[in-house]
């Protein structure tokens, strides 16, 4: 069983991450703002499918690997970290991207949500962020591996789709304010890097 402690500093962890703004709260913001809410509310529920899919491909394999070998799931956590600290310097030295005055048409629900699964699931890094995240919070020594990483996948997806929703909810003026200042947006890249750094350099010098 996941401890409490553990349980709790996960859920922080996550909390952290889906509220400062990402590819999928920036895409559902957009959808959002060109669309209605509505159609805001089922972006984010597409990507939250993708991640239900990302959640179950992690688990067969990480579970897969923590049983199969210690030293394995070592070199999977360590490959992790330099992960998520490659995203952070990605994401801390990125320029904010210029022109955003040419908003998409407006779509659907139905083809939104058809679309934010697609985007999400032919993501590779949100497949390489799932792998590099959930093995921080497992322990193999509570046992039952495939339960702790299907409750951290799932409790991760719930969160995300729980930001989207809200900011979906708040595009109406978050969104436009976001997009117009370039400022906001070259510190929303260092706060996300700096945060995707401390977790790799957490994850690379933690101890069994």
């Amino acid at each position: 069983m996941i401890d409490p402690t553990t349980l709790a500093t996960y859920v922080l962890v996550v909390l952290g991450f889906v509220f400062i703004p990402g590819p999928a709260t920036m895409l559902t913001m957009a959808r959002a703002s060109t669309s209605g809410t509505q159609v805001g509310v089922a972006t984010g529920l597409g990507i939250a499918a993708g991640d239900l899919i990302h959640t179950a491909m992690a688990v067969i394999g990480l579970s897969a690997i923590i049983l199969a070998s210690a030293t394995l799931f070592t070199i999977v956590k360590y490959a992790g970290a330099a992960y998520l600290i490659y995203l952070g310097l990605c994401a801390i030295l990125e320029k904010a991207p210029a022109g955003h005055e040419n908003l998409a048409p407006p779509i659907t629900a139905k083809r939104a949500f058809k679309q934010a699964i697609l985007a999400e699931v032919l993501n590779p890094k949100t497949a390489l962020f799932f792998l590099a995240f959930l093995p921080q919070f497992v322990e193999p020594a509570n046992g039952y591996v495939l339960l702790q990483l299907t409750v951290f996948g799932l409790i991760l997806t719930a969160l995300g789709l729980l930001s989207t929703i809200v900011f979906a909810i708040g595009a109406g003026g978050l969104g436009g304010f976001m997009r117009r200042n370039p400022a906001v947006r070259r510190w929303q890249g260092k706060v996300v890097g700096g945060v995707y750094c401390a977790l790799g350099l957490r994850l690379a010098f933690q101890e069994k």
